[in-house]
């Protein structure tokens, strides 16, 4: 502001004042807020001593439970009774519909009948060259492979390829072994004999040789006979112990029956239940399924099962 004073007319005196101007800004004034009274926490409680003792409890039959547990699984009894009953049933389930004394063996990929506890097969050149490790360690439940009959010879002349090889593989792999002849009924049964027992040795602890007669080849019931005689004379005598023979049911009944009683037989006849012989028939080995899957043989093999248990089996080793 500017203020002029005027004091006569020579003089003009000119006083400037500044007066300070204070601006002033007038905000919102907020709403008080309306304090919440605080509430004072109770005092924590103390937990009662009984659930600690509740949980100490508690732990302590868990440890117990534990330990019964494995009392149980570490025991005989589970082995011989629980997991025996379990396995049992699973099969039962497994099995529903199906003969329960023929039941399918899925790696085997056969039918194996009930009743029997020694199992063995027979091969040639047929299954080509066998992994014996890896058929005496396959197994399925209680089924596997105690025995072999591995083939020799035929006729005069013939000796079967891998005999030599399966003669010796098998037996290292823990496989009790024997040899078998295919008879030729229009051949010297003197002769085959001798060729047989040429090619093959036999030591304590194998199976007695086999002769395998199934065919007439156009010679009488009566020839056939005859030789097969002279072949079983001749090795019975050269070796002391009685050869098995070896035929099918229909080959036995038809041209053996009566006339070989005191020897021991091996019995072809396939897909059934049970071998449907007299009770008098001198039996001990069936051959039972020609398309068995084992492992180690790439091809389809014979599968047989052993009449007795494996005390029996062994008296009739060599000695």
């Amino acid at each position: 502001m500017l203020i002029n004073l005027l004091s006569g007319e020579s003089r003009i005196l000119k006083i400037q004042v500044q007066i300070p101007v204070q601006i002033c800004y007038f905000y919102p004034v907020p709403a008080p807020e309306k304090k919440t009274p605080v509430r004072k926490k109770a005092p924590a409680r103390k937990k009662p001593v009984v659930k600690a003792k509740q949980q100490a409890s508690f732990s302590t039959q868990w440890i117990v439970a534990i330990g019964a547990l494995l009392l149980i699984l570490l025991s005989p009894f589970y082995y011989g009774y629980i997991l025996k009953f379990g396995s049992a049933t699973w099969r039962w389930i497994m099995d529903a519909g199906e003969d329960t004394h023929y039941r399918k063996y899925k790696d085997f990929n056969i039918h194996i009948p009930d009743g029997y506890t020694v199992y063995g097969i027979d091969v040639s050149s047929y299954q080509g060259r066998i992994n014996w490790k890896q058929v005496k360690a396959m197994r399925e439940g209680d089924v596997h492979i105690s025995f072999a009959f591995i083939k020799a010879t035929e006729g005069v002349l013939s000796v079967d390829p891998y005999f030599q090889r399966n003669w010796r593989e098998a037996p290292k792999a823990g496989i009790m072994c024997g040899a078998y002849h295919f008879f030729l009924p229009q051949k010297s049964g003197v002769w085959q004999a001798k060729f047989f027992l040429q090619t093959v040795k036999t030591e304590k602890g194998d199976l007695p040789m086999v002769v395998d007669v199934e065919r007439l080849y156009r010679t009488s019931p009566e020839k056939m006979r005859e030789q097969l005689e002279s072949f079983i004379k001749t090795i019975e005598t050269r070796t002391g112990i009685k050869p098995i023979i070896y035929t099918n049911l229909k080959f036995y009944q038809d041209y053996l029956e009566g006339y070989f009683d005191g020897y021991t037989l091996w019995i072809a006849h396939y897909y059934q239940p049970k071998l449907l012989v007299s009770n008098k028939t001198n039996w001990k080995f069936w051959q039972h399924s020609d398309k068995a899957h084992v492992n180690g043989i790439n091809h389809v093999v014979d599968f047989n099962v052993f009449k007795g248990d494996s005390t029996e089996f062994e008296k009739l080793l060599v000695p």
